[in-house]
This record gives structure tokens, sequence and C-alpha cells, in this order.
């Protein structure tokens, strides 16, 4: 039987507790350290789940058995985005934190990883609670820098799945701005590839006054940032799909000053490998000729910060998922949502172990709204 105090009842209001807690102390990429203390004090306070700490840095994993049967992972993300939150809420975040290059930044869940904690803690809780439904063993796998796509191949490179049983499924979701209650679950490739990269463009410094003398590295971004822009529209089919963003410029100091370099933040995104090679060999040479025909002094640095494959979702094991989805949130309501162009690593912990993947959008939003 469910203890009382892991019934619905009364697990729900200590789960939005924890909840709002999580929202107001975010932590970025690889320093979930308070979150991690939470997730092991929620772990070990359920009875039969073992814990281990510390995998991929701030990882930790739960194992609970419960006779014969599967070996079932489920994963929830824990870090947060460099974004100031504006929503006004009681319980809003007014964290401060570092970069991995020095800066200060605002912190906040704006990506929904504190939903996703307080659910899986929710489930592990109820899961050790009640044993009579189920059999085998669960992984609880709580893992840090989803944001960064690199938190999955850093617990794997740590040993993941030589410290905990290796699963013969992983599951996950991610919430979404689907009505509360209603599920989004493709088969296939499901979420998009996803490259970052670091650009440092080369120019010429010198004072506004005497453009001639320099090699304005501005106006090389500028161009450069344009021409990107035809890599999608010129270069990709029109029944594929890729997604390229410059998400930062930043270059000089003052109005009257051109500067020695410019340095651009570019994103791509894809489904199909072909597509991704063809965008990719597309933008370096954008990139780079663009800097030729400025006459830069030496060809731009291109430094890969982010990569993460695909994420395809197993289809025989996502037919196998759909029903007991529907079971809980109804009939109809676990719908097909079309491929998503953000990007997932987790991924990554399937391939990892070579079990089939199942992950889908956990719809959090006011119903009222649709």
């Amino acid at each position: 039987m469910v203890h009382t105090s892991d019934s619905l009842d009364d697990l729900i209001p200590r789960l939005e507790d924890l909840y709002r807690d999580l929202h107001a102390h975010p932590e970025l990429s690889f320093q979930e350290h308070r979150t991690a203390g939470i997730v092991t004090d929620w772990l070990q306070g359920c009875d039969g789940v073992e814990v281990t700490e510390g995998i991929g840095g701030t990882g930790i994993v739960g194992v609970l058995e419960n006779g014969t049967g599967p070996v079932v992972a489920l994963r929830a993300d824990m870090d947060a985005l460099p974004v100031r939150e504006a929503t006004g809420l009681p319980y809003a975040s007014e964290c401060i934190g570092t970069d991995p290059r020095g800066n200060e930044v605002p912190i906040a869940h704006a990506c929904g990883h504190d939903m996703h904690v307080a659910c899986l803690l929710g489930a592990v809780r109820r899961l050790a609670a009640d044993r009579s439904t189920w059999s085998g063993t669960l992984l609880a796998i709580f893992q840090p820098a989803e944001e960064l796509v690199s938190g999955a191949k850093a617990m794997v490179a740590d040993g993941l799945f030589d410290r905990v049983p290796r699963p013969d499924v992983v599951l996950g979701q991610h919430v979404a701005p689907l009505p509360a209650g209603v599920i989004g679950l493709r088969s296939g490739p499901a979420f998009a590839s996803v490259d970052a990269f670091r650009v440092t463009l080369h120019g010429r410094g010198g004072h506004g006054s005497r453009p001639e003398t320099t090699v304005d590295p501005v106006v090389m971004a500028a161009s450069t940032v344009l021409r990107l822009q035809t890599v999608v529209s010129r270069e990709v089919a029109g029944d594929d799909v890729a997604v390229v963003t410059v998400g930062s410029l930043h270059a000089g100091t003052k109005s009257n000053i051109i500067p020695d370099e410019a340095e651009l933040l570019v994103n791509v995104r894809s489904y199909k490998e072909a597509v991704r090679d063809r965008v990719l060999t597309s933008m370096r040479r954008i990139i780079e000729g663009e800097a030729a025909t400025a006459g830069a002094p030496r060809p731009p640095d291109i430094v890969e910060e982010e990569s993460s494959p695909a994420l395809v979702n197993d289809a025989d094991a996502a037919t196998r998922t759909t029903p007991a989805l529907a079971a809980v949130s109804g009939v109809g309501l676990v719908v097909d949502p079309g491929p998503v162009t953000g990007s997932e690593d987790v991924g990554v912990l399937a391939s990892a172990c070579g079990a089939p993947l199942v992950f889908w959008l956990l719809g959090g939003a006011d119903p009222a709204a649709f």
C-alpha cells in the first residue's frame, strides 16, 4: 500500500513547494550543486533507493530494485539558462552566476528543468512506496548540463553504465507549451541536432575617421550574418529542415574606434545527417569567404562549443509506450506534435547503452489559452 505521506493528495503540495524552490534557485550547467543536494536528500528519503552522486560532475542516479523485470531509465535534467526572469512571479529567480567565460549573468529556469526534476522525484517517491503494481529496476537519472548538450556525454564518459545497471529502455519528458494533460509523442526523428560555434573574425583596427587604414571586422561581421541567412533559403531543399541562427554579435567599445576583431555565436539545427553536413560546410565556406573578401589579415577562428545528434525515438518502443501515456492523459490526448527544432542530448544516454529511446512532450500550459 502507498504510505499516507506518499499519497497523491499529500505528495503534490510538497512537489509544488519543491518546484517553486528550484525555480527560485536556478543553477548554471555543471554548477547544479544545490539542486543535486536536494535531489540526493529526496532519493535517500525513498525506501530502498541506492544513490550514486557526482557522475559527470553533478549528476546523480537513484537505483530502485523491485524483483525481476526490465531495467528502465527515467531521465531529468537539472541546469538553468543565463537569462533574466521577467515573469513577476512571487518565486521568480533573482540569482546571478558566473558563466564559463567568467562573466556575471542572470540565471533562470526558462526551459522547465525545475519541472522535470520535481516530476521525476515525485515518480520515484510513488514507485518506492507502492511496489505491488510493478517489478524490475528503476534508474532515476538526474543529468547536469543539458543546456550545453554535454551533460549526458559527461555522465557516460564518467562510467555511468559501469556504475549502475544498463537500461533496457530510456524514457524522458520535456515540459512544453501544450495544454496541461496533453502529451506529444513522435516516432523517429523528433528533436533536431544542434551545432554551436564561436566565430572570431580578425580585422585591423584604427580610428573611425580613417577607415581606409583599417580592415573593419564590424562590416565583415555584418556581411557574414546576412550571407549566412542564404544557407537555408538557397542551399537546403524545400522539403528538408534546417535553422541557422546568429545569436550574438559583439565588437568594439566606442563609436569612433574600429576594433581588431568581432565575435559571432552561430547555432545550427537539422534532422538529417546529409543536411547537417551541407549546412555546416556552407557555414564555414561563407565565414571564411567573407573574411577573405574583406582582406582580413588572417583566417577566422571557428570553434565548435556544442554538438549533439538529432533525437530519434524508437518506433517500436514508442508504440508500446503510447497506451501507458494514454491511460494517464486520456483517450485522444497523446498527439504527434511534429518535429521539434529544439535539441536534446538524452539520446546520448540511449545510444551509449544500446537501448531504445522514448522522449515525449508534457503539456504544461493553461488549457484555457487553447
